[in-house]
């Protein structure tokens, strides 16, 4: 029905119509398969939970599709213990977040920011290398406001699309800007990129540099809700802006401490340079918020099993150009280009406004096993693939004569840096977001795909509200519940027992 009204709509720009129906179809086909998954979620996990947070959501989704007739009352009694939980609710004082990627720097930046911060608290994080020095300072820092549109995950885009541009002037950030998007297709001439010059629509869109071969060209933004940013200069500024609330320590997390009731009282850290995991310190802490990428799995370990973690780490490489002399400037279009099976590559390509272009979707990623990143698997290194940087290259030059290789006047390209980084994937595609089950100020936001930069504002909003209001009102998790795949029967394993037999908190 929705595509029916979508293909039906009169609209005197049947272009950017077709852009959108472009953009959108996956999400609006897979809304079903959402919802129904979301509400498997539900039907297993509200017996067994104690989280009023998850209760919220769920009601909310039960009350707004008339699920159940009864379902008002119950959503009156939830929502008045959830206000009542929430009104002696008292805020952390020593807050530890692990991990400094952009995700952890924003939960951070978002709690030192906010006016429920007790004056006299503290904000630390423990970052094991150096600031942004994974996929944060490596991505290409894309992101579409309607691009998850029907899916749970629309709201994070929504609300980090429109928080950034506000967040980029505040904090001083220069690489955000808005751009169009295009689809291209490969090809053997320029056949399709004259017909799409001479198009009235998408002949301004095209930029200077795509002057080679392709096929079909589309558009799949207009600038409008597509944008970028360059991830690792908003890392930087958002510390540089709360430097005075916030405190970086370089170390590995090794677990954490509680006492027997499950209310977390420090983390234990392994200082940067010490030869031996025993050598650790302690840090006071009464909320830690593990947000460490594809190595928040982890936290299974630090918090005794009580919750499933499942987390697979796809490690893929990315390029860099430098601008070439003889060129002006780099216009900035963004292209999503389909499969190329000459070099069996997908390039994305993100042209920056230092003149740089940032290049991925070039193939043969690595899968990297969960047990493989407990044991931090490239965390220190993580290099570029050599074939994948000749693949990308000879994609990318196919399409850009402006890049092929360079002469004595200053035509063509040059490398300005090869890569590689991990993005986190649970199984469903979506972030674990909320309170680890049976522990007391342990809470853990990861596992957010390819979309961790585009969602991260978002993302740091949502879980300062529920570390220091007890709920987040911004964004409902539910959705992203931690323990969606963690067993019954393990779930809280530090709570109360009953007969010997571990039971959580709720009986």
């Amino acid at each position: 029905l929705l595509m029916t009204k979508t293909t039906n709509k009169k609209s005197t720009d049947g272009k950017k119509q077709r852009a959108e129906m472009n953009r959108n179809i996956f999400a609006r086909t897979s809304h079903f398969r959402s919802c129904v998954s979301t509400f498997v979620h539900v039907a297993l996990t509200l017996p067994f939970t104690r989280s009023f947070h998850l209760h919220q959501g769920i009601i909310t989704n039960i009350v707004s599709n008339r699920v159940h007739r009864s379902a008002n009352s119950f959503s009156s009694t939830i929502m008045k213990a959830t206000k009542s939980s929430s009104s002696s609710f008292s805020a952390p004082k020593n807050i530890v977040v692990i991990g400094g990627g952009i995700q952890g720097t924003s939960v951070a930046y978002h709690i030192s920011t906010s006016s429920s911060l007790p004056s006299d608290a503290t904000v630390t994080i423990i970052e094991a290398k150096e600031m942004a020095s994974a996929a944060s300072g490596k991505g290409g820092g894309f992101m579409a406001r309607s691009w998850g549109d029907g899916s749970p995950t629309e709201i994070l885009h929504h609300l980090a699309f429109d928080m950034y541009e506000d967040l980029a002037k505040d904090i001083g950030v220069t690489s955000y800007r808005k751009l169009p998007v295009l689809s291209v297709r490969p090809g053997k001439d320029g056949k399709g990129l004259k017909r799409a010059r001479d198009n009235a629509q998408l002949g301004p869109m095209i930029p200077q540099w795509l002057d080679g071969n392709t096929g079909g060209i589309d558009a799949l933004g207009y600038g409008d809700d597509t944008a970028q940013i360059t991830p690792k200069e908003f890392v930087e500024k958002m510390i540089s802006s709360s430097s005075s609330n916030i405190e970086v320590i370089l170390g590995r997390c090794k677990g954490i401490e509680s006492d027997e009731n499950g209310v977390v009282t420090g983390v234990k850290c392994v200082p940067r340079g010490s030869k031996s995991s025993n050598d650790f310190e302690i840090l006071e802490a009464d909320a830690i918020i593990v947000s460490a990428g594809p190595w928040s799995c982890q936290a299974e370990d630090w918090f005794d099993g009580a919750v499933d973690l499942p987390m697979e780490g796809v490690k893929s490489t990315s390029i860099v150009w430098k601008k070439p002399e003889a060129m002006e400037n780099v216009d900035g279009t963004a292209l999503f280009c389909g499969e190329d099976y000459r070099y069996n590559t997908h390039l994305e390509c993100y042209p920056r406004n230092d003149g740089t272009i940032y290049i991925c979707g070039i193939g043969g990623s690595d899968y990297i096993t969960k047990q493989e990143l407990k044991e931090s698997a490239y965390l220190e290194e993580c290099n570029a693939r050599s074939d994948r940087v000749e693949a990308a290259t000879q994609s990318f030059r196919e399409m850009s004569k402006s890049y092929r290789t360079a002469d004595n006047h200053g035509l063509g390209g040059e490398l300005d840096r090869v890569q590689a980084c991990m993005r986190p994937c649970p199984p469903d595609a979506m972030p674990y977001m909320g309170a680890i089950p049976g522990y007391t100020g342990a809470y853990i936001n990861a596992g957010h795909n390819c979309w961790g930069i585009a969602w991260a504002p978002a993302c740091g909003k949502a879980m300062s509200e529920l570390v220091l209001e007890g709920f987040s009102h911004s964004v409902d998790i539910a959705p992203f519940n931690p323990a969606r795949f963690t067993q019954n029967s393990k779930r809280g394993g530090r709570g109360r027992k009953r007969r010997g037999e571990a039971v959580g908190e709720q009986w």
